[in-house]
């Protein structure tokens, strides 16, 4: 407990101090702003004068402020150096700066040159360069840290000294590299070749030491157990902040380097009592200095993997889940939201440049992790730890509205909230076992529903909802995607939750409890929507936000019709909701307006597609017509139509063409199914798939194909071009398939009604040629030939099989398979048929011009003869053979003479009459 009160004092008293230097920090900062920009400018610094000129004034104390100016003036040697433009008082950009092996000798008066009209970009350095540079260097580095490893090596494996003197010399060694580092660098030590900055001696020196003082620290401790876990874990975690610190004048790789080494520390101690508040407490510390220096030096990546290895550092300690201690969980993560908000994100960042700062994404993942944790694993549920990482899931979303730039941490919060509580829902609740090392779906509820998880969602929905309306309406003028990302949170995680609530402790059934949430939810959305419209430059405009508010109203009213009605009435009102928003458009433009119609057919199809009854097979009425399924199928048909009415006087654009589509598809949807209810006796949607049910779907496909040419030509289109043809060759496929094949009653022998006329035959033969022949004749001019032809040839086909089963019903009754033989009478009428209807193709083929019906026609007449001839012949007797062949002969001369006389009058139009 005394261990755990001095390291809260510690970071206390570390957080008081860096709260003070940060005025400091940003006057420094603006200070070397300005002197940078002096310089890059151009201007001359007085440290440009040459020494002559500064002894020649007498001024005795010039020389140290130049000093002390050139120092903070030139940029940090780990950066790239830019250099302005030669001038008559500066030296030449190609001379190199002098080392410190020349610190003692006065430059040089630099030589007037010509002015330039642009510096030159420097070239890379040829590889003679880069050897004898840059790979020198950092592999003189390697080589140093490695040798001072090898020679504690050798001395051990030669006895030469004990270990006391060999871990002596080690970190004698390390500390007089990182001295050698320091004493170069201070002494005026500058890189003087274009691209090889990253080859700073004095950072490798210094990084050698430190790998160095590394090795010798836990050898010390884990090989000779000179010092004890706690020295240890002192003496390391001190050596990887201080390499941390030293990267202010060393550069990035260097702090690197001191940041590795100290997320590694606590591996390298072993401990047989392990303090959560020593381990969580040294890397604040780590978190807090890096955050620090990687905010002056403005090193993302550098912020990131301190995050990175925080957040490691938690979800390890997490896994221990019974033994975990929850007030050290919640302490990291208040220290990693804290570190994020008040140290890497300062008031120096510019909000508006950027949609989000990438590195916020880290803790914001890590720190969402660790309340899902709390909230869904067994272990921590059953411990009451729900509420705890409710209040993390808070505290992101607070420093999310107080940081902008932390926009990650909204996400994260949003995402982990939704997952909770989609986990509640039985059976497929998510899990999330710590003490496996694993995620999982069990089907086992894991999270606790009960009064707390109730509360605790509806607090959560609350502070959703507040936060993403109001942050949604403050960035709505000037930041459109951070609006539209707080609207979306808003929505989104309130609606699950309800969602989730709802399933969880509410009646399913119907309860008007959740029902009045949903709408009040509606009237909250709505209203929002509104709210942030009017903040928008130009107000009323409808951007991202306003859509995603009002989409979030439209979603809240599907809710309420599902827990406040039964399922007809729900599919019933859901498709005449569509009127409401598009009713909406007369007051408002806003885009989002014409398309929450689409979403209501969407939804519609969706409840048809799951219940094609409307309310269920055991309640739908037999009654023919009147029963469910015409107001199910009616209404939204109506309701879709005078929606499309109206927005085709508003905003007239493409939600009205689909609005058009779907009252068209509805009202075609309405017909098939009030048939087959009534073939059917009231039974639609049990058993295999029959004729009559393909047959609906046929008839969907072409008049879908119909519906889309339509559209097509108000509104030209190649998606409803190539769709309208694909619905085509979709129905003719399912036509030569299903209807002449696999499910024909000549080969099935299934019923084909009782009813004369409005039968099986009518419904799958006849209605679909008059479709197919119909839509032929509507895209003659509008689609491909060959898409006509096919249309119409297949019309045909179905009209010749409608006519032939028909005569087959006529002669057999309900069934009509092959295996109830053929008599006489029923053989001469397929002949006398078959030709009355080839007669009457190559009269409609002559009339319409149709070069495809008349082929068709003599193809049917053509079969005719031959079954005239190969099967009448035999089978018929007596006077019905005699009957067959005059019928056949009169008819071919009668066709005969038609085309002679076609003939004699075409020639006649093609000879030019002669005056006399």
């Amino acid at each position: 407990m005394f261990e755990s009160l001095i390291g809260l004092v510690a970071i206390i008293a570390l957080f008081v101090i860096i709260s003070r230097q940060q005025s400091r920090i940003g006057l420094i900062e603006r200070e070397l702003g300005a002197l940078r920009s002096l310089v890059l400018s151009g201007a001359v610094p007085p440290v440009a004068k040459p020494a002559e000129q500064i002894a020649a004034e007498g001024k005795a104390d010039a020389a140290p402020m130049a000093a002390a100016a050139a120092d903070i003036a030139s940029p940090a040697v780990s950066e790239p150096i830019v250099q302005a433009p030669a001038t008559e008082k500066e030296a030449p950009a190609g001379e190199a700066v002098s080392g410190p092996w020349s610190a003692g000798e006065a430059p040089k008066a630099a030589e007037p040159v010509e002015p330039v009209a642009a510096p030159k970009a420097p070239g890379k350095p040829d590889i003679e360069t880069a050897l004898g540079t840059r790979w020198a260097v950092w592999v003189g580095g390697i080589a140093l840290a490695l040798g001072g490893l090898f020679l504690i090596r050798y001395t051990i494996e030669a006895g030469i000294f004990g270990p006391g003197v060999r871990l002596t010399m080690a970190a004698v060694l390390g500390l007089v590299l990182v001295a050698g580092g320091e004493f170069i660098r201070r002494t005026g030590f500058k890189v003087p070749v274009q691209g090889v900055a990253g080859a700073y001696i004095p950072a490798i020196l210094t990084a050698a030491g430190a790998f160095i003082l590394f090795g010798t620290v836990y050898a010390a401790h884990g090989i000779y157990g000179f010092i004890g876990p706690a020295l240890a874990f002192t003496l390391l975690g001190a050596i990887g902040v201080a390499t941390i610190a030293a990267a202010l004048v060393h550069g990035q790789a260097l702090a690197g380097i001191g940041l590795v080494g100290a997320m590694v520390t606590p591996v390298l101690i072993a401990s047989q009592a392990p303090n959560p508040w020593a381990l969580f407490g040294y890397l604040a510390i780590v978190l807090a200095t890096t955050a620090v220096i990687s905010r002056m030096r403005d090193w993302t990546a550098l912020m990131a993997a301190a995050f990175f290895g925080t957040g490691i550092w938690t979800i390890l300690y997490m896994t221990d889940a019974p033994g975990a201690n929850l007030s050290a969980i919640l302490f990291i993560d208040a220290v990693t939201l804290a570190v994020l908000a008040f140290v890497w994100l300062g008031r120096h960042r510019d909000e508006t440049a950027r949609a989000f700062n990438w590195p916020s994404i880290v803790p914001g993942l890590f720190v969402a992790f660790s309340a899902l944790g709390l909230s869904i694993d067994p272990a921590f549920a059953a411990a009451g730890y729900a509420l705890p990482g409710a209040v993390i899931l808070a505290a992101m979303v607070a420093v999310a509205l107080y940081r902008p730039l932390a926009l990650p941490l909204l996400y994260a919060a949003g995402l982990a909230t939704v997952m909770i509580y989609l986990g509640i829902i039985p059976p497929t609740s998510i899990a999330s076992d710590f003490s496996a090392g694993a995620l999982g779906v069990d089907g086992l509820p894991v999270a606790t529903s009960n009064a707390l998880t109730l509360r605790i969602g509806i607090a959560l929905g609350l502070v959703f909802i507040g936060s993403g309306m109001w942050a949604a309406r403050k960035f709505t003028a000037s930041a459109s995607f951070r609006s539209a990302s707080w609207a979306a949170s808003g929505v989104i995680v309130p609606l699950v939750i309800l969602l989730a609530l709802w399933f969880t402790f509410g009646n399913l059934d119907r309860d008007f409890v959740y029902a009045a949430v949903a709408a009040l939810l509606v009237v909250v959305f709505a209203g929002g929507g509104e709210w942030i419209a009017r903040a928008e430059e130009p107000s009323l405009k409808g951007g991202l936000a306003v859509s995603f508010a009002l989409v979030g109203a439209a979603l809240a009213s599907l809710l309420m019709l599902h827990m406040a009605f039964n399922s007809g009435w729900t599919t019933i009102l859901l498709g005449a909701a569509a009127i409401v928003p598009a009713l909406a458009t007369r007051w408002r433009s806003y885009p989002v307006l014409g398309w929450i119609p689409v979403g209501a057919v969407i939804a519609v199809l969706g409840r048809v597609a799951f219940d094609p009854t409307i309310v269920g097979a055991e309640f739908l009425s037999t009654t023919p017509v009147f029963n469910w399924l015409l107001p199910g199928y009616g209404v939204p048909a109506l309701a879709f139509g005078f929606a499309a009415w109206q927005l085709a006087r508003t905003t007239n654009g493409r939600p009205r063409l689909a609005m058009e589509a779907a009252a068209a598809l509805f009202a075609l949807l309405a017909v098939a199914m009030l048939v087959r209810h009534a073939m059917h006796g009231g039974v639609i949607d049990t058993g295999p798939m029959t004729l009559a049910e393909q047959a609906i779907y046929t008839l969907i496909a072409i008049g879908a194909g119909a519906i889309l040419v339509a559209i097509d030509m108000r509104s030209p289109s190649s998606v409803l071009r190539y769709g309208s043809m694909a619905a085509g060759v979709v129905s003719v496929a399912l036509i030569v398939i299903r209807h002449f094949v696999v499910l024909n009653p000549l080969f099935t022998d299934e019923s084909t009604g009782r009813i004369p006329v409005f039968n099986l035959l009518f419904l799958a033969y006849l209605l679909p040629a008059v479709a197919a022949g119909g839509l032929a004749l509507y895209v003659r001019d509008k689609r491909p030939k060959w898409y006509a032809q096919m249309l119409a040839v297949v019309a045909a086909m179905l009209a010749l099989a409608y006519a032939t089963l028909s005569v087959r019903r006529l002669f057999k009754g309900e069934f009509i398979g092959l295996w109830s033989g053929l008599g006489q009478l029923e053989t001469y009428t397929y002949s006398a048929l078959w030709l009355a209807i080839g007669v009457a193709l190559l009269t409609a083929g002559v009339w319409l011009k149709s070069q495809v019906l008349r082929i068709a026609s003599a193809a049917l007449i053509a079969i005719a003869v031959l079954k005239v001839f190969l099967f009448d012949m035999s089978e018929l007797e007596g006077v019905l053979r005699a009957l067959s062949f005059i019928g056949l002969g009169a008819v071919l001369i009668g066709i005969g003479l038609f085309y002679q006389r076609l003939l004699t009058q075409a020639a006649r139009e093609k000879i030019p009459v002669v005056e006399q």
